[in-house]
């Protein structure tokens, strides 16, 4: 297993148990502890994570672009409804549209009236939000759980065979270098379906997440149509944002 890969695991691991120890890893990944312990290195010196006796735990654990697989993120819950409002905006009767993973897009799903509309989704909690509301009609893809998403080849194929007019992508980190990034590269895929099957693709993320850089990127700022963000932005990134040629919403 390469050291990019690994790293992946070992973040895959943190996002669902929040702690680690090196004995664990290196049972998990079939590698030594002196091997481990080099690769939690490299993670805190990137600011993903911070070392303690005997393993490591998440550096950030409130700013992710997935979902933990118990439950919702309930943090920044005010900034993800301004988002989910702001969002709405751009969604009409008939749509067709698509709901990346992610805590943001789970408000969208909740602030969605039940009217005619199709929505794709590889999110479980958007799935069991949207499955009461009988006029919106509802496409899950194929593919293996990640926590609470699906994943794997079956969704990517399908979901380039439709035609998605907007598309709503969660990201754990936005910068003007690095564009948008996540932690784990197995929803990079589907993720990268949507940017290039949707029509419009707005990234939803709040303000925390502007200047942060995670471990893969999936999109440069220029692939999409726009940022729906929160008040919270300071506007000199958005005066930043905006000379880069990125319309920021």
């Amino acid at each position: 297993m390469n050291p990019l890969r690994r790293y992946e695991k070992i973040m895959e691991f943190l996002l669902t148990h929040k702690e680690v120890t090196v004995a664990d890893l290196s049972q998990q990944l079939q590698v030594t502890g002196k091997t481990i312990r080099e690769d939690l290195t490299k993670l805190e010196e990137q600011g993903l994570i911070v070392r303690v006796h005997g393993g490591a735990v998440l550096a950030h654990s409130d700013q992710f672009g997935i979902l933990p697989s118990k439950e919702p993120l309930a943090k920044n819950r005010d900034e993800k409804t301004e988002i989910a409002l702001k969002a709405l905006a751009h969604i009409n009767t008939g749509d067709i549209i698509a709901l990346d993973g992610g805590s943001t897009t789970l408000e969208i799903a909740r602030r969605l009236d039940d009217v005619p509309l199709t929505v794709i989704t590889n999110d479980v909690y958007i799935i069991s939000e949207l499955a009461t509301k009988n006029n919106i009609r509802l496409v899950v893809p194929g593919g293996y759980r990640v926590r609470n998403m699906l994943a794997g080849p079956e969704g990517v194929s399908y979901v380039k065979q439709l035609n998605i007019q907007k598309a709503f992508i969660s990201a754990t980190g936005v910068h003007l270098d690095h564009g948008l990034s996540i932690y784990t590269g197995d929803l990079i895929p589907f993720k990268r379906a949507l940017i290039e099957t949707a029509l419009s693709v707005y990234a939803v993320v709040d303000h925390h997440k502007f200047g942060q850089t995670a471990l893969r990127t999936f999109s440069t700022l220029q692939e999409i149509s726009g940022i729906i963000t929160d008040t919270g932005l300071p506007s000199d990134t958005i005066k930043q944002y905006d000379a880069a040629g990125v319309t920021m919403l």
